[in-house]
């Protein structure tokens, strides 16, 4: 029997690398043998979660700046990312972001922007990375999409626009790995619950009671951590998961099997 985690060779891309989730994953990545570039829009960030996974697990952790909304910046990301790397053969998209409004009240710039972030960028991260994995015969893309892909919020809670977007990101990824499936590049996705991180922290410090409602709706009784994303996200790059291609592994505590 092999180790089935053993990544050693493997050249790896994280976008949103710098925030929670992202980071995370960059950390598994890295601590099971592959190399490693995060990559988001705030050096700073980036270069304070790398520091942060090298005292963790001891691996160098690159990283390079690049806004992914645009088509030639991810064209350059992947050049620079290639160049760094010798080539790229998993992708992990964890970028994304939320931001709140009742539908009758949703600005449409705030509406197009989140679109073109979790939803536009992705595609143009895919499509532009899968090409030399598809060149090569192999390659890995995880998507991070949201149990908010299958479940809505009750009475809404301001999470229309981002809902919509996690469910075209499951859809994308089912897509791509239909069109994918015969050039050896699998697409698949993770599915969150809500996650402790900073950005809920903040949210439960300003909106008490709000913590016990959504726990109300785990069946495990707990909120997500960053890393429960790891081995999930680590199998579905290792070679392990040949035959798994077009899913989505809810790391959701059973909340998307709940009525």
């Amino acid at each position: 029997m092999k180790n089935a985690f053993d990544l050693t060779g493997k050249k790896a891309v994280v976008v949103g690398g710098g925030g929670g989730i992202g980071s995370a994953i960059a950390k598994g990545l890295a601590f099971y043998g592959a190399e490693v570039v995060i990559t988001g829009r705030n050096l700073e960030t980036l270069e304070n979660a790398a520091a942060a996974i090298k005292i963790e697990t001891g691996k160098n952790v690159m990283c390079i700046s690049a806004d992914v909304t645009s088509e030639e910046a991810v064209k350059e990301l992947y050049a620079t990312a290639a160049s760094m790397l010798g080539q790229v053969d998993i992708l992990v998209n964890s970028q994304g972001y939320n931001q709140k409004f009742p539908i009758n009240e949703m600005p449409l710039n705030v509406w197009n922007g989140m679109l073109n972030t979790n939803i536009t960028s992705v595609m143009l991260t895919c499509r532009t990375f899968a090409q030399g994995m598809i060149e090569r015969g192999w390659g890995r893309i995880i998507n991070v999409s949201s149990i908010r892909a299958v479940r809505a919020v009750n009475q809404g809670m301001g999470n229309t626009c981002y809902s919509v977007t996690k469910a075209a990101v499951s859809m994308l990824t089912a897509s791509l790995a239909a069109e994918w499936s015969k050039k050896g590049v699998t697409v698949n996705a993770v599915g969150p619950a809500i996650t402790m991180t900073k950005t809920m922290e903040n949210v439960f410090a300003q909106n008490p009671g709000v913590k016990d409602s959504l726990l109300a709706n785990i069946p495990m009784g707990r909120l997500g951590e960053a890393d429960d994303n790891i081995t999930p996200v680590i199998f579905l790059a290792s070679e392990e998961s040949d035959f798994v291609t077009g899913q989505c592994i809810y790391t959701d505590g059973g909340s998307s099997v709940i009525v």
